[in-house]
């Protein structure tokens, strides 16, 4: 079967999330979307093994969710920048506010396990259900809820938030750490 219109609509109007997912996965911008481009191109090679009236974008972000792990083995071997004086170097300091309340809630989010993290990124940023979630990475719902609980309780202690009135006014901030979760 080619890739139909509807099919096609389906994929575009995932590609905002996976791009946020492979953004948060990857921490840099080039790869996320080479990560993108990937798993679109996956999809459209094997759109025959989708299933017609499930969850398209469950189906995207298992591909690129897959996509990254495979990379991630690939790269071990690889020699990183292991203290990040190569990645300071290039970085120029935040000339804003919000910037710098950004950066401290990107390092904060990085210092989570990956399993949680990518539990949050799924229910807190990209929209999904705890069920999707769940689908998504392979895992039991009690475990995605579990994953999201202690990782939002855990960025709430980094970032040193006590209450909701603490959060900066972005919606995603606040979606990802459960404003409703807070007094």
């Amino acid at each position: 079967m080619k890739a139909d219109l509807g099919v096609r609509e389906s994929m575009l109007a995932a590609v905002p999330g996976l791009r946020a997912f492979a953004m948060s996965l990857c921490g840099k911008m080039d790869r996320a979307d080479d990560l993108v481009q990937e798993t679109l191109l996956r999809a459209l090679t094997n759109i025959d093994s989708f299933e017609p009236g499930t969850n398209m974008s469950a189906w995207l972000f298992t591909i690129l969710r897959n996509l990254f792990r495979s990379e991630y083995r690939k790269r071990r071997r690889e020699v990183e920048d292991g203290e990040g004086r190569l990645a300071e170097s290039l970085k120029s300091p935040p000339d804003q506010q919000s910037h710098m309340e950004f950066e401290e809630f990107r390092v904060a989010l990085a210092k989570l396990p990956p399993d949680q993290r990518e539990a949050l990124i799924l229910v807190g940023a990209s929209g999904f259900s705890y069920e999707e979630a769940a689908q998504i990475c392979g895992s039991a719902v009690g475990t995605i809820k579990s994953r999201v609980n202690r990782a939002r309780t855990r960025l709430a202690e980094l970032l040193a938030i006590e209450n909701a009135s603490d959060l900066s006014p972005d919606g995603t901030t606040q979606a990802v750490l459960g404003r409703n979760d807070l007094p």
